[in-house]
């Protein structure tokens, strides 16, 4: 083996550390190292301990709102009588989004000067468009749920708060209580006053 091969091995096999000030530095770093990164970790868990104390994100509230399913559902009786919406929480549910501001040529509530021609050409006219749809207005204001009486309350809510006097239309099926038509029981008949008159004549003629 000449000598370079020698050199050469023997770096290969010394050691990293060759110096004490270089032991000194690992033996630090390795202690603060360790100590830092677990510093780092507590103030990581602290903090988000204190992000969530002052709010109510952790309350059985909060927690029970996030995991709900999606989708809400309730018990409907089908054969139960159908509970008809007023005109205005029609308006507010369907309406509004364009008969607030007068959106897409809409005719804006309250302005009775758009609304003055639409009243005078009658409650079916001004229903036919509501039911059918006219323009950028689909039919039924987009909500093919409601019922042509609620559509009908509607139109009549908007019309009479736009200068309108309409009358509310009435509720289909509610048919007028039948008129109680029972004969009167016929009362006994009186005798005539004069019967024992009558009759007393008769029995003094045969005394006779």
């Amino acid at each position: 083996m000449n000598q370079t091969e020698a050199h050469t091995t023997e770096e290969e096999h010394s050691a990293p550390i060759k110096t004490p000030r270089q032991l000194i530095a690992t033996v630090v770093l390795a202690f603060i190292i360790p100590v830092v990164v677990i510093i780092l970790l507590v103030n990581l868990v602290v903090s988000s301990s204190r992000m969530g104390s002052g709010s109510d994100a952790l309350s059985p509230e909060a927690i029970a709102s996030r995991i709900k399913p999606v989708a809400n559902f309730a018990l409907v009786d089908a054969n139960a009588p159908k509970e008809f919406k007023t005109g205005q929480q029609v308006f507010e549910s369907t309406c509004t989004a364009c008969h607030a501001a007068g959106v897409a040529g809409a005719p804006k509530m309250g302005d009775n000067a758009v609304w003055a021609p639409l009243i005078a050409s009658g409650m079916d006219a001004m229903l036919k468009i509501a039911i059918e749809g006219k323009g950028a207005m689909p039919p039924k204001g987009g909500n093919p749920a409601l019922d042509d009486f609620e559509i009908a309350r509607a139109v009549v809510y908007m019309a009479n708060q736009s200068g309108g006097s309409l009358p509310e239309p009435a509720e289909p099926g509610g048919d007028a209580a039948p008129a109680e038509a029972a004969p009167a029981e016929a009362a006994p008949a009186e005798p005539p006053q004069g019967g024992s008159d009558a009759q007393a004549q008769p029995e003094a003629a045969e005394s006779k």
